[in-house]
């Protein structure tokens, strides 16, 4: 097989939480790869590792598997502004290494999730839009569904930082893109969010939060966590977890960039393939997805509007 065998605490975990069963992976990955080719409308990435990262995310369920990557894909025809040239380039670069975006060497244990924090205050809102930082996001993302086990058999936990937020960067807040990345985030990628955890909320902010949130499903505001100090952080993310500007011992800032630096240039080739995967709408049969319901009462996402 094509995938990365898991070490055995994962593969328990797999096991016990997502219904895996090993002597079946092979079996299932082949009927999720046999149904893609069969479909007029799709074009999707068929590794082995891509297709059982998508078997975990919907518990190998098949049929939920089928509906999650038609999904993906449908989904990124609709947000262009995030999923359009994808590219590993000196502007990709820049924008890492203002370090919005940091995603930890060491999970929480051998066996436990991922640890990202996110920094927005990092960029400078007359330089920058958010919607750059969140399509570098989905890059990493996308690398993490190959290679991460433990961000896809026990997900992730992100910390969003919000020192140095100012008026500039919340005049960027746009209700639509935040719908987007929301049902994207919980409908077509195959991770497991454990929990969203805000730090360092200046008070100009919570209002912006708070119409967020009205934009979410029941289950994602029920991830939203609100942390008054650190302390509290480390009863949910113990210290030695978190960087060294956290009190840590999971590396520094610096070496967790220079390490996604040196991993998305590995990546260049992939992402320049990015163009010959998604849906064409035209060649589709039938389908159980309808992305007006998925977004709810709003609407479709070009017509999504908050009062």
């Amino acid at each position: 097989m094509g995938f990365r065998p898991l070490n055995s605490k994962l593969q328990k975990i797999a096991e016990q939480e997502l219904n895996e069963v090993p002597s079946r992976v092979e079996s299932d990955v082949k009927v999720l790869r046999e149904w893609i080719e069969k479909q007029p409308h799709l074009n999707a990435r068929t590794s082995d590792q891509f297709l059982i990262a998508f078997l975990r995310g919907c518990k190998f369920s098949l049929e939920k598997a089928k509906q999650k990557i038609d999904l993906y894909y449908t989904l990124r025809a609709l947000t262009p502004e995030l999923f359009t040239l994808r590219e590993v380039n000196s502007k990709t670069l820049e924008l890492l290494r203002v370090g919005c975006l940091l995603r930890l060497p060491k999970p929480m244990e051998e066996d436990g999730p991922r640890i990202y924090i996110s920094k927005y205050g990092n960029f400078d809102p007359k330089k920058y839009k958010l919607a750059d930082f969140l399509k570098l996001s989905f890059m990493m993302s996308d690398i993490q569904i190959l290679e991460d086990d433990n961000a896809m058999v026990k997900g992730f936990i992100e910390i969003v930082d919000m020192t140095n937020i100012s008026f500039g960067h919340l005049l960027q807040f746009d209700p639509s893109l935040t719908k987007k990345v929301s049902v994207l985030g919980e409908k077509a990628m195959p991770f497991r969010i454990k929990g969203i955890h805000f730090i360092n909320i200046p008070s100009e902010a919570q209002s912006v939060i708070n119409l967020g949130k009205k934009l979410l499903s029941d289950k994602m505001k029920q991830r939203f966590v609100f942390h008054g100090n650190l302390e509290s952080l480390y009863e949910v993310v113990p210290r030695k977890y978190l960087p060294k500007e956290y009190g840590g011992e999971n590396g520094t800032f610096d070496e967790v960039l220079h390490h996604w630096e040196q991993k998305l240039s590995r990546y260049k080739s992939y992402f320049e393939d990015d163009k010959l995967y998604g849906t064409n709408e035209k060649l589709r049969c039938n389908s159980n997805i309808n992305t007006e319901n998925i977004l709810g009462t709003q609407g479709s996402f070009r017509k999504l509007e908050v009062d």
